[in-house]
């Protein structure tokens, strides 16, 4: 093993098709997610901030690992993985979704590609997924083919994506609707562009099929977006929470029920078909739930951000949750957070305070989305 951008590469972490790249535009930091690296800044975050929110950024997402399903079963086994009513997903449709587990808590929240009537990708969050479909199949006896598909991702985000994409693409990539996908070929590279993306941007998603093409694709994209200012960057802290948008292991798992995720319109228990889940979901339903994730805005300012990793609420001493994720927001000048709270604490207005590890601050429940810009 060797030490890298601070970071300790190890055979048994892959890399990913344009992890020489990130390597070449200057990435400073690494994680591990879905057991891939996966960049985490580059000049720095704020810095990478202000080039998604202001230009235009790639990103390199191939931890976002693909699982494959495909065979005679696959439509009636993938709406089995997920309580999401699936019917009327049609061809180069995407579908964002739960995937839940017999007692309804989350075990992933994918993007789901229908690549034909029998055929689909599972665009991952950072879980097994791959390995809990293929025992689920297994023991329910589809007849479905489940693997991991040689797929890498990128990401295309920021309010000039769309004239980067129309310079790579030309103008068809305008007729591409919101959570919809299309197959382009670039330089000689098949790839399926999807209108999706993480940033709370305007974006798209790459997805290359042959992880050869790697840098060739990366370089392809950088110099089309040179004109318009293209920065290398990574999925934003920031600006996921500025947007709302939730980051699986950190603000919800397994321990977690899509209701008090306020994700009940990804449940649907009127479907005729079942789906892992169902029943908990609907006791869970009719019970109510007694938490619920929400918005804080709290005092203190950038430097109060590293005290807050996972720390615990209170309201007039009592406890009262929990912060699952926190940044400073440069736009707002204010540290936000989202936080899973009692539902008698949940209010818009409510006041609690954040234990953290330097001082307790005052923090305050604030409406989801901090900040709202038009995507479509």
């Amino acid at each position: 093993m060797t030490v890298l951008s601070n970071i300790v590469i190890s055979a048994r972490v892959r890399r990913s098709p344009f992890f020489a790249a990130t390597q070449r535009y200057g990435c400073k930091a690494y994680s591990v997610y879905n057991h891939m690296y996966m960049p985490l800044y580059y000049q720095s975050p704020e810095a990478d901030y202000w080039h998604l929110v202001n230009g235009v950024t790639l990103w390199d997402v191939a931890v976002e690992r693909q699982v494959e399903i495909v065979g005679p079963d696959a439509a009636r086994f993938v709406q089995l993985l997920s309580p999401r009513d699936l019917s009327n997903c049609a061809v180069g449709q995407c579908k964002y979704l739960l995937m839940t587990d017999e007692t309804g808590g989350i075990l992933n929240d994918p993007v789901l590609l229908k690549l034909a009537e029998d055929r689909y990708w599972l665009s991952l969050a950072d879980s097994d997924v791959l390995l809990w479909a293929k025992g689920v199949a297994y023991f329910g006896n589809y007849d479905v083919e489940i693997f991991e598909p040689d797929v890498s991702p990128l990401q295309l985000q920021g309010p000039l994506a769309a004239a980067v994409g129309e310079a790579l693409f030309g103008s068809a990539l305008n007729d591409l609707k919101y959570f919809w996908f299309a197959e382009f070929e670039l330089a000689g590279m098949p790839l399926i562009v999807s209108r999706t993306g993480w940033s709370g941007e305007r974006g798209y998603e790459i997805y290359l099929q042959n992880g050869d093409d790697g840098d060739r694709l990366w370089e392809t994209i950088m110099e089309a977006g040179n004109p318009h200012g293209i920065a290398p960057a990574t999925p934003s802290a920031i600006r996921r929470i500025e947007g709302g948008l939730l980051s699986y292991g950190a603000d919800m798992n397994l321990d977690n029920n899509p209701y008090e995720m306020n994700l009940g319109r990804l449940v649907d228990l009127d479907q005729e078909a079942d789906f892992i889940g169902k029943a908990a979901l609907a006791r869970i339903k009719k019970a109510g739930i007694t938490r619920r994730l929400v918005g804080l805005a709290v005092e203190g300012g950038a430097a109060a951000v590293p005290s807050l990793e996972r720390a615990a609420i209170t309201c007039d001493g009592a406890p009262a949750g929990r912060i699952t994720s926190a940044v400073y927001s440069p736009s707002l000048e204010q540290t936000i957070a989202l936080a899973l709270v009692p539902l008698a604490q949940s209010g818009e207005g409510s006041v609690l305070t954040v234990e953290s590890d330097v001082v307790p601050l005052s923090a305050k429940v604030s409406p989801l989305p901090f900040v709202s810009r038009k995507t479509v």
